[in-house]
């Protein structure tokens, strides 16, 4: 086969790994990009981006349903799901043709074919390009993929898992979500956006449980008001297709009767056909790739990033540390930092988290306190009739350190961004508190919790102070 020598080669061209690719590039590297399948990897292509176009479908159908409210007659409202479906992947393939075109503007090559090992810095590829490939430096940034359960096997016709179930082109009248984490929980949001009749089953105590009690119970009793069942502390067992359903048998309860069902229990990290072992690579326990603040491995000048490391399995994280193992591999220095990393969960009503949660800052032994301001009370909401939600800030007393955020309501995924700066530029409560925020408007939300959060609120009622 032939030779090609390389800089760098990025194995995964997802969020992570076309980023690496063109901050490499950019900074003077000839770059290879190979993956076995399409550019832009889970969240281009059956993650982020197909997700949150459906689910700005249903947030369309969910204002127009609500047109009245603010006096405009519309009639009756339907949805044509086969139509949002055929969307969702005109925008897929939308984007991913622009991506094409960024790597290209970057004189980046790219390769379509499964890379493997024969030595720490030569790789064979077989695919559309075929060949082997000399590298200085190599990326690692493959991702991960949909967790599948022995004793209820998906098998995308009424058991789906993340992927699979985006190609539905019709929608069921009942879906049983298995997991209620952040997953499940915007494809429950969207489904029963679109009146389909939804049951989550979650064996922990709560939903989306990571992102703090405040948040779980907001969300649960949102679910609640839109008529999403949510039960928690439920094993299941085994699903039973009935030839015109299925039958889920959960441990010690009834089993629940639904045309198709959800397996949202967790990714796995894809290292399949690599031949880790050939490179002299460690992984974990999981699979999982450990590496070091620098996104360095245990072989000097092979880096890994996104989820394929078990880190934060989160776009966003793999794109940064994208751009700093790239930094690395071209002979700068970079290091890796999750302090601020924040998290968005495209449900309704949306939901973003930044920092430690109240819970986490207790745990570790800081004096945390909180400050919630309600959207009831905040004029923007009020005017948009958006008042559903919260804006909660965590900071450590005395010293004012912010810990962390949350807020539930509209345009969470925009808010969080404020706090998310406070929290890496380690800013005090002060720093928001002094900051004028434009009225009328949502983050006006975080700037009063945080006056809250101090005991000077303007727009509520103070704490009452604690009587020694």
């Amino acid at each position: 086969m032939e030779r090609h020598p390389f800089d760098l080669v990025v194995i995964g061209a997802g969020p992570g790994g076309y980023v690496a690719a063109i901050q490499a590039a950019q900074r003077g590297a000839k770059v290879l990009l190979i993956d076995r399948g399409p550019l832009g990897g889970t969240c281009l292509n059956i993650g982020c981006i197909p997700t949150k176009t459906l689910l700005a479908s249903a947030e369309v159908l969910h204002i127009v349903k609500r047109a009245s409210e603010y006096g405009i007659d519309v009639g009756s409202t339907s949805c044509d799901y086969r139509k949002m479906k055929e969307r969702k992947d005109g925008v897929v393939q939308k984007m991913r043709s622009g991506l094409t075109g960024l790597l290209q503007g970057n004189k980046i090559t790219v390769w379509k074919g499964q890379a493997e090992f024969l030595s720490p810095f030569e790789l064979k590829v077989r695919g559309e390009n075929s060949g082997i490939v000399e590298a200085k430096q190599v990326i690692i940034a493959t991702g991960s993929e949909p967790l599948d359960i022995p004793a209820f096997p998906c098998d995308h016709k009424k058991v789906f898992n993340s992927t699979s179930i985006l190609d539905l082109t019709q929608l069921p009248k009942k879906l049983a979500v298995v997991g209620g984490g952040y997953i499940g929980c915007e494809f429950a949001s969207l489904f029963a956006e679109l009146g389909v009749e939804v049951v989550i089953l979650e064996a922990l105590p709560k939903i989306v449980m990571l992102q703090g009690n405040s948040v779980s119970a907001a969300l649960t009793e949102a679910f609640k008001k839109r008529s999403i069942q949510v039960m928690t502390e439920v094993m299941v067992e085994r699903i039973e297709d009935l030839g015109v359903g299925l039958k889920i048998h959960l441990k010690e309860k009834e089993p629940i009767l639904a045309d198709i069902a959800l397996i949202s229990v967790g990714r796995k990290v894809v290292t399949d056909g690599l031949k880790l072992e050939a490179a002299g690579i460690a992984t974990d326990a999981k699979g999982a790739i450990p590496v070091d603040e620098r996104m360095q491995t245990s072989v000097p000048g092979i880096y890994a990033i996104g989820d394929v490391t078990g880190k934060m399995m989160l776009a966003h994280v793999a794109s940064h540390q994208g751009v700093v193992a790239a930094i690395n591999a071209t002979g700068g220095q970079a290091v890796m930092h999750y302090d601020s990393v924040p998290a968005v969960i495209f449900t309704h009503p949306e939901i973003a988290c930044v920092g430690m949660t109240l819970e986490e800052a207790k745990g570790k032994g800081l004096r945390a306190i909180t400050g919630r301001f309600p959207f009831q009370a905040l004029g923007k909401a009020v005017a948009t009739i958006e008042t559903e939600g919260f804006a909660e800030v965590i900071l450590e007393e005395g010293t004012g350190r912010i810990l962390g955020a949350q807020v539930v309501g509209k345009e969470a995924a925009s808010l969080i961004a404020e706090m998310a700066l406070a929290i890496a530029n380690e800013l005090t409560a002060d720093c928001i508190g002094e900051t004028i925020h434009a009225h009328p408007t949502l983050p006006e939300a975080l700037h009063e919790a945080t006056l809250l959060a101090l005991g000077t609120p303007l727009h509520l009622p103070p704490k009452p102070k604690k009587v020694s």
